[in-house]
């Protein structure tokens, strides 16, 4: 699933960077796998947030201090059926916080800039992105693209997102 997730990012980036909290080994195992036998453009770095367990905006925190680029993605690594056209429709997009919206509901990979960044920073470990995200005027993108809004964290999740996968792998333009 999270090479799925990456996959997307092919071509538009220069680094992901991977943030493991909770079973970090196995996911940095998956990760040397999944580059050692991909030949992709970007760098792959996995950074383990030892505070994992305080909740996922400490994880956002920790891969923002990696990030050096004056934009950039988020996304929690089970969203892995967001199309590649949505990734480059949002790269188009110019403002501080530009997120993809599936009939009208906000959904991921959502791009920032350095300077929300910053902020997400200098924000108190216990708060949460919302919080931050709510300082700043937010660009909604609508696209077509369902995968937007989907992410894998049941088991009924899993089956809907493959019954989703063999449908529109099905589909003939």
């Amino acid at each position: 699933m999270l090479e799925q997730t990456i996959s997307k990012f092919e071509g538009l980036c220069s680094r992901v960077i991977v943030v493991a909290g909770f079973q970090a080994e196995l996911i940095h195992d998956e990760m040397v796998k999944i580059s050692s036998k991909n030949a992709y453009s970007f760098q792959i770095k996995v950074v383990y947030n030892e505070n994992f367990e305080q909740g996922m905006f400490t994880s956002i925190q920790k891969g923002c201090q990696e990030v050096n680029a004056s934009t950039f993605f988020i996304t929690p690594g089970d969203c892995p059926l967001v199309k590649k056209e949505t990734l480059l429709l949002l790269t188009e997009q110019k403002g501080n916080v530009v997120i993809p919206s599936f009939h009208y509901k906000g959904g991921h990979p959502i791009k920032l800039t350095k300077q929300v960044k910053q902020k997400i920073l200098e924000t108190n470990p216990e708060s949460n992105l919302r919080a931050v995200l709510n300082g700043f005027e937010k660009e909604y993108l609508n696209v077509v693209d369902p995968g937007v809004i989907m992410d894998v964290d049941t088991q009924e999740d899993y089956q809907k997102a493959i019954d989703y996968k063999l449908h529109w792998s099905s589909r003939t333009p």
